[in-house]
This record gives C-alpha cells, structure tokens and sequence, in this order.
C-alpha cells in the first residue's frame, strides 16, 4: 500500500487531519458510517482516529490488516484491547496531556461548589428563597486532599491546589517517587486514615472497576467529600449514596456516572435506578455530563497532542 489512509471514525479538532496531510497521509471522515459500510475502508487502514463508537477488539481489528496506529482522542483506553493491539504491532496512542488542565479546573471548580454550596444556594435564590444559614459554607484551607491516581489528571490536580492551604496525599499503585514539598507519595491506608477529600483519576480497568464501594467508604476515618472525574465505573452508586445518607460522605462531585454508555447522548433512554434518583435529588451533589476534560482549548490540544505522538513515530 504506497499510500498511508488515515480513517477518521469520530470527529475530532481539524488540526490533527491538518497536521496528518501536510505530512503526507490520505484522510478519509467517516464519522457518521456505520460499521457494516466502514469495512471497506477499515480494509486499507495504516491508521484509525476514534474516541469512544466502537470497541476496538480483536473482532474489530481482523478487519484492518494494514493497520499500523489508532489514535484515541482523550485519554482512556478501556475500548480498546491494548493487548491485542501490541501482539499484532499496532501502536495505540492517546492524548491525556491534551485534557489534564481542564479536569483539574473542573474539579477545583466542583469542590469549590461543594464546600461553599453554590450550587444549592444559587438554587434557592431562582426560586424566590433566601437562606444565608442554611447555606454557611466550609473553607478548603487547613483540610487534607487525598489523590488516588498520579497521573496527567491527578498532577494536574494537585498543581492547581498549591493556591490553597491544603495538604495534598496522592497515592499511586504504579507509580513511585513523585513526592515532593507540596505533595505526599502515600499509601493507600494513609489517604482513608487522614483524608477529608476524596478524589479519583485513575482508569478503569478489570483492577479499578467499583473499587469504590461499601467496603472502601468504611475504611475512610473522617466524614469525607468525594470527587470522581475518571470513570463512572470506579465508584459503586449505591455505595455512594449510602455514604451520603449515613452522613460519612459528606458531599460528591461527579463528572462522570456509573450508567454511563459509549453513546453519552442516550444516557437518559435507559432505565436508571433509585440511586441515581437520589442524585439528582441531593443538594450536597454536583453533577456534570462528563465535561470535566471538554473545553475550547482541550479540543485543540487533543488534536495537537495526538498530531505530535504520530509523527514523531513516523519520522523515527
């Protein structure tokens, strides 16, 4: 094959099919095809460009016999069998450098809310009530931020809470020597013994799936606030709003839900439980439709990242 077809399966910022054609490869937007007509070009593929509509596996993968690379935009690759990819010498790339900022001021942002009940006196306010006690807030200053997951997101995180008196744990089972005079390396004991927050960024994976459940909320020592802008998946629902009810979680922040499916726009098409009830229901809850990472300058930046990884390849 002399010329190298790029197939554009979800639509992305323009600047990765720019980047790709000035160096010479052939992109093809099939964005809106299904499947069954996507074949054909999957036939010729050197490489895929996708976020989240189909499930790269092994299935998917025996129809591409040319493919050299899929680039996943964004950062989580629990849709694509990495595995597989590697025993077939396909390169898998992502761009989690592309959203890092934005999930870190999103999530400053959701615990601001939380802590100073913004959202839930903003409310009240549109409604005609005015409640100044009720809506007393509690200040960031002097708590104990606990991280789990060191990654682009978790660092990212932690740089934007340096503008806070706050004492910042991370914990990351993969990796090490991090610490530095902001932020602690610690286990995991010591975030449930000491931590007043709560946040997850790591991924989901066969390990990581409800690790947050009945089990971890009861080895948490304080009451605590919950953040989850990683995967919905990671945090068991009815674990969390049991927390909620006894008082042990103190407020949750949540970009991203258990319910969650690959198309995010048939979220409300299913039937959810009560649980979920109970968190559009609670006023100590922020909810976001999995926008931690979704801004003007993401957008551009997950291109340019990918753009970046792939040509360095190429000219290597």
């Amino acid at each position: 094959m002399s010329e190298k077809q790029v197939v554009f399966i979800d639509s992305v910022h323009p600047v990765l099919e720019q980047k790709l054609t000035q160096a010479g490869m052939r992109c093809l937007d099939q964005t809106k095809t299904n499947f069954e007509n996507l074949l054909p070009f999957l036939s010729t593929a050197y490489g895929i460009v996708i976020r989240s509509r189909f499930t790269i596996d092994a299935n998917f993968l025996s129809f591409c016999p040319d493919l050299k690379f899929i680039a996943r935009s964004g950062s989580g690759l629990e849709n694509i069998d990495t595995k597989v990819c590697r025993e077939l010498g396909i390169r898998v790339y992502n761009s989690p450098e592309g959203n890092r900022n934005a999930v870190a001021e999103h999530a400053l942002g959701m615990l601001l809310s939380l802590f100073h009940k913004i959202q839930k006196a903003d409310k009240e306010i549109r409604v005609g009530e005015w409640n100044r006690e009720s809506n007393r807030g509690e200040e960031l200053d002097g708590k104990t931020v606990g991280i789990i997951g060191y990654g682009n997101n978790g660092a990212a995180f932690a740089k934007k809470l340096r503008g806070f008196d706050v004492r910042v744990l991370a914990h990351d089972k993969y990796k090490s020597g991090f610490g530095d005079h902001f932020v602690q390396e610690c286990t995991l004991n010591a975030i449930m013994e000491q931590a007043d927050v709560l946040s997850f960024h790591i991924p989901q994976n066969k390990e990581t799936r409800y690790i947050f459940n009945v089990e971890f909320v009861s080895k948490m020592h304080k009451p605590f606030y919950l953040l989850n802008l990683s995967r919905g998946k990671i945090v068991e629902t009815e674990a969390l709003v049991a927390g909620l009810k006894a008082g042990k979680i103190k407020g949750a922040g949540l970009d991203v839900l258990e319910y969650e499916s690959k198309s995010f726009e048939s979220f409300f098409e299913q039937e959810l439980p009560p649980s979920f009830s109970y968190l559009i229901s609670a006023a100590n809850v922020v909810l976001t439709p999995h926008v931690g990472g979704w801004t003007s300058e993401s957008y551009i930046k997950l291109s340019s990242v990918l753009a970046e990884k792939i040509l360095a390849d190429e000219i290597n």
